[in-house]
Formats: structure tokens, sequence, C-alpha cells
């Protein structure tokens, strides 16, 4: 490929690198990683390009394009094995001819297998599983910076959990197998409620054991939840898809065309924020009287998104709270978002979501780490002020005792990374110097946020 500037999926991180290469076997990441005067470092991997953050970038370095290695190489009873370029969704509806499915149904179908297995992700946890992707990959190969191959697995647990946490920073990832599980309905409903009545009623909500992913609108305190939950008795031959089909096409399109035309078009604030709201209100009653099923498709909920954005494109950020503390921390978030707006005329102009993931040791910067969490993750279509807002929301969930993902929480600071994992970077250090000791892999984002003695 020519080199020159790649921009991210949003369009909001660019990144610089003198070289660009697409590959398409492992010989050929092995002769970019030994050859460090045609392909200087920092060397960094992506696949479809979606992170919000510069995690990606390779500044006067080299960036790797794994997408052409996109194979899935081997379906067993409750594994699947496949290049690290393949897209999540596609491997799904692969699965889903063999009566399987990947525990995790992330929203973001063009998340590619590499980055899966090795770096942060979000979706609500279902009843007993984990939420996040990473922790069912069981093997991961990579080539590392001195272009020897290394094969991960379960048998070395320490290790494996460094990686699914490494995000390239160790070597560049080929090939992952991730542990599935076999197909099952899966039902669907919406309940909105008040803060003050879920503050109420969040004790009775977890006790159903029911995945709660939620959308928020602190500007008409509305809580919208959808419940998730498997049947695993029900037949699976005739699973419905129109409900994820309607949601996702108004959330992946309509919503964010409809936010960034109104904030283009209509300057005047009052009628800016009364006409995002009215629409936000029709999706919520969408979500209560129309989204709903008892056998819907598990991988219906995951979106292809077209390969290049246009002005229907949106960003987000998060954090994540012990559940514990979620209230607080909301009510937190709530006083935020309206006092922000009063002083400086910016609002999110999307619905914010929210997560409930389940205590998961599996990597070790999972954002689950030391308990169950819930989250609230801003979404916007990006528009005038969002970085600002973006920065003193970071500081506040900071100040919450709130833990971020490297590739979805943008404008982190060292010393926010040091209060959310701690110890945990000092043990990943020691891991990543012993893979990559000469830093070929590690580019200015990561510098900053892991190096001892960085700027905060």
């Amino acid at each position: 490929m020519t080199a020159g500037p790649v921009q991210n999926w949003f369009g909001s991180i660019t990144s610089s690198p003198r070289q660009v290469v697409e590959v398409t076997s492992v010989e050929e990441i092995v002769a970019v990683l030994t050859d460090p005067q045609r392909y200087p470092a920092p060397v960094r991997a992506v696949g479809s390009n979606h992170s919000t953050t510069a995690c990606g970038v390779a500044d006067d370095g080299t960036l790797v394009v794994t997408r052409k290695m996109d194979r899935i190489l081997e379906i067993g009873e409750d594994t699947v094995t496949v290049q690290a370029g393949a897209l999540y969704i596609d491997v799904n509806y692969e699965l889903r001819k063999q009566g399987l499915q990947f525990f995790v149904n992330v929203e973001l179908g063009n998340l590619t297998i590499g980055s899966a297995c090795c770096g942060g992700t979000k979706d609500a946890s279902m009843p007993g599983e984990f939420g996040q992707i990473a922790s069912y990959a069981v093997g991961v190969k990579m080539v590392l910076p001195d272009g020897s191959l290394l094969e991960v697995d379960e048998s070395d647990p320490d290790l494996l959990q460094a990686v699914r946490s490494s995000y390239g920073l160790f070597g560049i990832v080929y090939e992952a197998t991730f542990r599935v599980r076999k197909l099952a309905a899966m039902s669907l409903r919406h309940e909105k409620f008040t803060f003050e009545e879920f503050a109420a009623r969040l004790p009775e909500l977890q006790a159903r054991g029911d995945s709660m992913m939620m959308y928020i609108n602190p500007f008409r305190d509305t809580i919208t939840i959808e419940f998730r939950r498997y049947r695993e008795a029900a037949s699976t031959s005739r699973l419905s898809e129109w409900q994820w089909k309607l949601r996702n096409y108004v959330w992946s399109h309509m919503a964010p065309l409809y936010g960034y035309q109104v904030t283009r078009l209509v300057p005047w604030r009052r009628l800016n924020s009364a006409l995002i709201d009215f629409y936000n209100g029709l999706i919520v009653f969408a979500l209560t009287r129309v989204i709903k099923g008892r056998s819907t498709l598990p991988q219906a909920q995951q979106i292809l998104y077209p390969p290049v954005s246009d002005n229907a494109r949106y960003t987000f950020s998060i954090w994540a709270f012990p559940e514990e503390r979620y209230l607080e921390a909301l009510r937190a978030y709530y006083d935020l978002s309206l006092e922000h707006y009063r002083r400086t005329g910016y609002r999110i102009n999307l619905l914010s979501v929210g997560y409930r993931i389940l205590e998961d040791q599996s990597s070790l910067f999972s954002y689950s780490y030391d308990g169950t969490v819930i989250t609230f993750d801003p979404v916007s279509t990006g528009s005038h002020g969002w970085d600002v807002f973006l920065r003193e929301y970071n500081t506040l969930c900071s100040d919450l005792g709130g833990t971020p993902l490297f590739n979805q929480t943008n404008l982190l600071t060292r010393s926010q990374v040091v209060g959310a994992f701690g110890d945990r970077l000092e043990t990943f250090e020691r891991f990543r110097d012993r893979f990559d000791p000469d830093c070929r892999l590690m580019n200015g984002f990561f510098r900053e946020l892991l190096t001892p003695g960085s700027p905060s």
C-alpha cells in the first residue's frame, strides 16, 4: 500500500506512517518485523481500524493491515480457529451454520479476530458468562518483534491473561482460537425507568440475573434497559432477526444521521436540544413497545458498518464502575451532563449507553477485574465540543474510581491509567519487556500511558 495519512473509521484519529503494508501471510509479517531499516518503528497492526483512541497509530513508523488474512481455519465442537483479519460477524454467521455462536455478540461486527483476542470490548454479560470477547480466547499465535513465532494457550494462564490485554504490544497476532457455545434462542425486552425508579429497583433487577444493557438520557431522566436471556430449551430452527435489524438500523444509521443534521442545521440550542430529545424519545418508545421477542437470533445483534464512514457515523467513550457504587457515579454523570450544557452549550446528541459486566479476571486489564461493574458511555456524532466534554468526563470518572479501555476511552492521562490499574501496569510491563525490549511495537500513545514518569 502507498504510505500516507490513515484515519480510523470515524475519522477522529490520524496515523502518519512511513510504510503501510497489507499482509497476507505469516512470512510477510516476519519480513516486516525483522527489517527495521525498511519498516521503521513503531510497528502497529490494525484490522478495520474502529478504535476511538490512538492505540493503532504508527506515526513515522509502519502500519501493518491484517484484513486480508481472513480465513476460518477450523470449527470444532466448542472452538473456532481463525486468522487475525477475519471479521467477527462473518465468523459468527459461519458458526451459525454449525449450530454454534460466540459467547459474546458485540455490536461491532467489523471487529477483527486479532483485535478481539488482545484488546478491550464491551457487551453486557449474559447470565453466568463473561462480557469481554478476549476472555474466551484460548489460543493466540503471534509474530514477535525479533521475527520468532509464539503460541500461547491455557497451559500458561498467566501469560494468556497478559496476552488478552496486550493490544499488539507483545507481537502481531496472526491466528486465534476462541471457545464457542451452542446456538441458543435469545429472549429480548425493554423497560423504561426514571433515575429514582432505577435506583429503587436496582437490587431487584440485578437479582433477575438477566443481561442488562441501558440507554441513558440525563436530559429527560430516562433509563431504558434491554434485558436479554437465553432460552436453552427452545428450538433454534426459526429464530427471528427483524427486531435486531430494526434496532440496529435506527441506532447505527438513523439516530446518528439525525443527530448530525440537527447539530449542523439548528444553532439555537434550546430548539436543538428539544429536537434531539424528541427523537431520542421516539427511540425509547420503539424499544419499549416494538423491539421485543421470545426467540431471537444472537448473531443478529451485530452490525456490519460500511467500510468508509459517512454522516451517519458516531463515536463514544467508556468507563466502568463497581456496581455497588454505580448509582453515585451515574448521578454524578447526570449532573456533569446538565451542568456542562448550561456552562458551555454543548450536550451529547445521542443516547448514552451502559452495560453490566460480570467479574472477570481473564485478562490483565479487564475493567471488571475486581468485581461486577456497570458502565455509562457517552455517544456522539463528534460535533464541536466533544473533546472538551470528554476531558471533563474522564476527570469525573477517574475521581469516582472508574476503569477505562485503552482502545475505547480517548484522551486518557497517565495518572488516570495508574489510578485504574495500579500494580497490574508493572506486571504488564514485565511481560512486554520480555517480548519487546527494544520497544519496536510501542507507539507514543502507549508510551505516554504505560511508561513511568510520563506526563499526566
